[in-house]
């Protein structure tokens, strides 16, 4: 008795539906559809508040696509009724209704299908419903109404045009198919379809019923996760006072967007575009929802000026062989006592089968006679070059076929193991057909294969469609793209290659973004209280880049590299080392090498004079090989210069060690050979004259010390070439780490500890008698010496990258030039200048005459 109260429900106050809505076509037969189109969409005057007589239903204008879909259906079903092998002597009936466009009218339909008749007041429900499955309704308010009454019955509804996401609600909607993919999918493709073309700033309008609040809340989850923002987002009915209408397009004139996603079914369509034409809306990119982005009645030469290079997802076009001379044949011939026909035909061809009335007012038309043809005739209904909505009913219709076929031949559906008992034609229950429905899998003639998911869903797949002129100036639907959902991410939406006419100017596309994109070199920042999609551009910090449009984060170079001057890319690091190609390299190899020429200079003058009485004073064999070792003193400030390696890390500090450590061993030597020399000289002192020996001993073994605490670094821990990335982030400092710090120390102590022993013993000795005395100058080149390196280890220290093996050649050549002229020079001087003073007498003066 549920089906009797729910009925009873409706016609508490019965609605006077006028232009004939309810019942509109049928047949019987073996088996029954229930068909509800909207073959009137505009119905005026309703006031269901149950309280009072709400009135009359009154529809107007005839829609002849919903006609043209009834039309479709009845094809289908003779087409079965003539096939010998689907469902063979079996006959399929339907009982089609006209909803005129109202939920309520649906509502009142379908109660009439499952019961059997339009009103059952005072009689008793027979239990068992008049049709097997229903198939409709063209709108998602409609088919939800449906769907929520049919569910606890187990009819199976199957829409052709219902595409809200909620009916895949198995839970509300058990018995609910379509055969027009959800607008889950539609949305995600409109998502990512905005974000193809970089529009990341984009208005939308949405019809204010479930079609368009579920679609458009669907579309702005996924545009967020593509990043993509909304301007704004209008809702809008057909019925809405035409001041609402106005304001949502001022909405959209003002607003900064380009683009306007429209999810809106026809009726809200027309109306938008009206008030858009009335105000002049032009230079936007429009992209459209499959509801009406190929229907042909608004694809006009004057909309052209507001939707000229529109772009949407619509369902794939298809042929239907046949239908065209089936439609053909449609007329008022059929039943002349059919009043909807007649209405069809007086629509058709702008005339009337009664006179007009004087009072009917309006302009006069002609009396139709019933044999005006319709091959003459080009509209909605005669349109079969597209079918795309018109094949969705087919489809349902081939669907239920298949399914009752199964279970009368009890064939198992694919995934099913429970075996099921045949059932008799007579005996068919809608639950029976419900259940073999789930499990339909067929191919149609066109090659395109029928079936559902667990949702009562198809595959979705859309053609991307983009409203083009063609030569006659005509607006013509070109396919540009597609989408398949079945495809893995990344590849379900792709372009075919077809050039795309855009709004305003047609070969530049449209910019739609709240922030101009960020070049590389920079990154987006947030600003407060905005949108995501509107930012700043701030510059990457140094070492750090973004190579790509819009990067939302900068990332860091590696270790190696640092960013270039427009922060677009990592380049390697500069590496800074002192090499020979660089002023200051020159410079300080220039030195040296003077350093070293004069050094060999005066061992020269040395040897040419070597038998003077000054130069054989000076120890002539100490003499020279202390000038042998401020020579490779001058010299291995060279290995200091040049990019390191191996080899020259480990020369550069151990030819430096051993080099001074000879050096100083020399100097060392000669002190105390002054030293030993004056104090035999004097009067009563038996103490032997040093001897040449000696000499030798002490600086072989002064040297070799030096030379173990080399071997000992270089074995232990050797310096190798380091890359210092801490001194300097921008740049590689290429220089040699020095591997054992107490090595280091160890080589630079040990020549201070001889500097310190030569200084101590020459100061002790600078009051000697003799007019030369060489303690006075080994003295000073000592002071010097001392001075040099101990300002060296500060210097050192504190200087960043090169310029700390700069000051370390500084203080070897600084040293070496202090030993080759405190020492050296007095005596050249005298040499090459005085040479009346280079004389035993002049230089064993003052010690002679005091023996005398």
């Amino acid at each position: 008795m549920v089906l009797q109260d729910l009925e009873d429900l409706l016609v508490i106050n019965p609605l006077t539906v006028t232009a004939k809505a309810g019942e509109t076509f049928s047949k019987e037969g073996d088996i029954n559809l229930g068909d509800i189109f909207s073959f009137h969409q505009n119905p005026v005057s309703v006031n269901p508040t149950l309280q009072v007589n709400p009135g009359s239903i009154e529809c107007e204008g005839m829609n002849l696509i919903d006609f043209h879909l009834a039309q479709t259906m009845i094809f289908a079903i003779e087409e079965i009724n003539n096939s010998s092998s689907l469902l063979p002597n079996i006959s399929i009936g339907y009982r089609i209704y006209d909803s005129c466009g109202s939920t309520l009218s649906s509502m009142r339909a379908v109660m009439a299908l499952m019961n059997g008749q339009e009103r059952t007041v005072g009689k008793t429900c027979s239990g068992q419903s008049a049709v097997h499955a229903i198939i409709g309704a063209s709108d998602s308010s409609s088919t939800i109404v449906m769907s929520r009454s049919t569910g606890a019955f187990q009819i199976p509804v199957i829409s052709h045009l219902a595409t809200c996401a909620c009916l895949s609600n198995r839970k509300e909607f058990p018995s609910f198919f379509r055969t027009i993919p959800s607008d889950f999918y539609q949305s995600r493709a409109l998502a990512q379809l905005v974000k193809y073309f970089g529009w990341t700033w984009v208005g939308a309008v949405r019809s204010d019923n479930a079609y368009g609040n579920n679609g458009m809340a669907t579309f702005v989850e996924a545009a967020g996760l593509e990043g993509v923002c909304i301007e704004y987002s209008e809702a809008i009915l057909w019925n809405n006072p035409r001041e609402q209408i106005a304001r949502v397009v001022e909405v959209i004139s003002r607003a900064s967007s380009k683009v306007v996603v429209a999810f809106l079914s026809q009726l809200e369509m027309d109306v938008l575009l009206e008030e858009a034409l009335a105000q002049n809306l032009t230079g936007l990119q429009w992209v459209g929802s499959e509801s009406w982005i190929s229907i042909d009645r608004l694809a006009t030469r004057r909309n052209s000026a507001v939707l000229g290079g529109t772009l949407g997802f619509t369902i794939s076009k298809s042929k239907i062989p046949g239908l065209r001379e089936f439609l053909l044949q449609v007329g008022p011939a059929q039943d002349p006592n059919n009043t909807l026909l007649r209405e069809f035909w007086e629509t058709t061809f702008s005339c009337r089968f009664s006179p007009q009335q004087e009072k009917d007012g309006g302009p006069r038309q002609s009396q139709c006679s019933g044999s005006e043809k319709l091959e003459e005739i080009s509209n909605p209904f005669t349109d079969t070059s597209e079918l795309r909505f018109s094949n969705n009913v087919y489809k349902a219709v081939y669907a239920v076929a298949h399914s009752i076929h199964d279970l009368l031949t009890c064939r198992h559906g694919e995934g099913q193991g429970v075996n099921r008992n045949c059932t008799h034609r007579d005996s068919i229950e809608p639950g029976q057909v419900l259940r073999y429905l789930r499990d339909v899998n067929f191919p149609m003639k066109s090659g395109e294969r029928v079936s559902f998911d667990e949702n009562g869903d198809p595959t979705a797949i859309y053609e991307l469609v983009n409203w083009q002129r063609d030569q006659a100036g005509e607006t013509v639907f070109v396919t540009v793209g597609n989408y398949n959902a079945s495809l893995p991410n990344g590849d379900q939406f792709a372009m075919n290659g077809i050039q795309i006419v855009w709004a305003g100017n047609p070969l530049k596309r449209p910019r739609s973004v709240c922030s101009d994109s960020c070049l590389p070199g920079f990154r987006q920042a947030e600003i407060k209280g905005m949108p995501v999609c509107c930012f700043s551009c701030i510059p990457c910090a140094a070492g750090e880049i973004s190579n790509l449009t819009d990067s939302t984060k900068c990332k860091q170079c590696s270790l190696e590299y640092w960013s270039n001057g427009d922060k677009s890319r990592c380049v390697p690091k500069v590496v800074e080392f002192l090499s020979f190609d660089e002023t200051m390299g020159i410079l300080l190899a220039a030195i040296s090498l003077v350093g070293a020429c004069l050094t060999t200079l005066v061992s020269l003058v040395f040897f040419s004079f070597r038998e003077t009485p000054i130069v054989k004073a000076s120890n002539s064999e100490l003499s020279f090989l202390l000038l042998f070792s401020l020579t490779l003193c001058f010299l291995c400030s060279l290995t200091f210069i040049g990019r390191p390696s191996e080899w020259s890390c480990m020369l550069r500090h151990t030819a430096f060690g051993i080099t001074f450590a000879l050096c100083m061993s020399c100097v060392l030597a000669k002190t105390i050979a002054v030293v030993i020399a004056f104090q035999a000289t004097m009067p009563g002192n038996t103490v032997p004259q040093c001897s040449i020996p000696l000499q030798r001993i002490s600086v072989f073994s002064c040297t070799l010390l030096q030379v173990v605490i080399c071997v000992l670094w270089l074995a232990l821990a050797p310096s190798v070439p380091f890359k210092n990335t801490a001194h300097a982030t921008e740049k590689i400092i290429l220089e040699c780490d020095v591997g054992s710090t107490i090595g280091f120390w160890a080589v630079l102590g040990y020549i201070g500890l001889l500097a310190l022993l030569c200084f101590v013993l020459a100061f002790l000795a600078r009051k000697l008698p003799d007019n030369f005395n060489e303690a006075k100058f080994i003295t000073f080149s000592m002071l010097i010496f001392c001075a040099v390196w101990i300002t060296f280890i500060p210097a050192y220290v504190s200087s960043p990258g090169k310029f700390t093996v700069a000051v370390e050649i500084f203080a070897i050549l600084a040293s070496s030039f202090g030993l080759l002229f405190s020492i050296f020079g007095p005596k050249c001087y005298i040499i090459l200048l005085k040479p009346e003073k280079n004389t035993k007498k002049h230089i064993m003066g003052k010690s002679h005459a005091k023996s005398q």
